[in-house]
């Protein structure tokens, strides 16, 4: 049975940072291509960010290029994702999520796998 579990959510000021984890279990993680996912209130889920299977290539959203950085420990099953100069427009919840297939990808319905999601709220 795979289980997605994402930690290290919560509240911080615009400007601060956040470090999330997702542990993946009862797959073979380095087989799957990593990603984070959000979704605020009211909006469509959102790509932030994906890495490959080895970790050698990273993709962001837009809207998190040079605030945010992905990376895995094959040898820990965790995925991380380092928030820096954290905005408001920020707050969201987000999911880790695995995917099978070859090609990291931002695409939601690639990923087959999903966390329950951890909460990040960003006050002003």
């Amino acid at each position: 049975q795979v289980q997605v579990v994402e930690s290290g959510g919560g509240l911080v000021q615009a400007g601060g940072s956040l470090r999330l984890s997702c542990t993946a279990s009862g797959l073979t993680f380095d087989d799957y291509v990593m990603g984070w996912f959000r979704q605020a209130p009211g909006k469509e889920r959102e790509g932030v960010s994906c890495i490959s299977r080895s970790g050698g290539r990273t993709y962001y959203g837009d809207s998190v290029k040079g605030r945010f950085t992905i990376s895995r420990d094959n040898a820990k099953n965790t995925l991380y994702l380092q928030m820096n100069s954290l905005k408001p427009e920020d707050t969201a919840m987000y999911y880790c999520a695995a995917s099978i297939r070859p090609i990291a990808s931002l695409r939601s319905n690639d990923y087959k796998y999903w966390g329950q999601g951890t909460q990040v709220a960003v006050s002003s």
